[in-house]
């Protein structure tokens, strides 16, 4: 008697900026791709940092990808012969991400998501705790803090030279402030709320 097996299950790639998420978003592409996998790439319509219907690393690899605004827009796409789902910076998504990452899982599809998962507080980003929870295969990436040289798990917002404050917007597109990658004890945020 033969068995047949499905491939369908969820991976995550997370971590702070600059730890090479999309990075290895686009490496895992290549590899489906050299498989003769039939691979749909998604990002969100929000990320217009380094190019138009690609996603881009920071290093500027690239793959193309369709631009959408939110996650239902994804079933439009797939289709019987899709194998693989991938979705970069996911954190941005609406919650809706997450069921549709499990009934693409659950036909068979291999669902394969990239994003912070942290936010700039320090906190869970977004749909991403509940994909972690929920993924068969999670990667969690460092950068290299720049204040210790240590292993980076967060990312610091600095607005006008400064950290910025606990009550600032969680996303901000398009404003004047940078990234940093920062270690635990680097990691600055004014105003954050201390646990008794």
């Amino acid at each position: 008697m033969y068995h047949t097996y499905k491939n369908g299950f969820i991976e995550v790639v997370c971590g702070p900026m600059f730890a090479g998420k999309t990075e290895e978003l686009i490496r895992r592409i290549k590899r489906l791709e050299y498989a003769k996998q039939n691979v749909l790439v998604f990002k969100p319509k929000i990320d217009t940092r380094y190019a138009v219907g690609e996603i881009v690393s920071h290093n500027l690899s690239k793959k193309p990808s369709i631009i959408i605004e939110k996650s239902d827009e994804i079933l439009k796409y797939v289709k019987e012969d899709t194998d693989a789902v991938v979705v970069d910076e996911v954190q941005f998504f609406d919650d809706g991400i997450i069921e549709i990452a499990e009934n693409l899982a659950d036909k068979g599809i291999r669902v394969i998501v990239g994003g912070l998962d942290r936010n700039f507080r320090g906190e869970p980003f977004g749909p991403m705790p509940e994909l972690l929870a929920r993924a068969e295969f999670v990667t969690k990436l460092t950068a290299i803090c720049v204040k210790s040289g240590l292993p980076a798990t967060r990312t610091q917002r600095i607005i006008d030279g400064k950290p910025a404050h606990y009550n600032d917007p969680t996303i901000l597109v398009g404003a004047n402030e940078s990234y940093e990658p920062r270690s635990r004890h680097y990691h600055e945020v004014p105003g954050k709320p201390q646990l008794k």
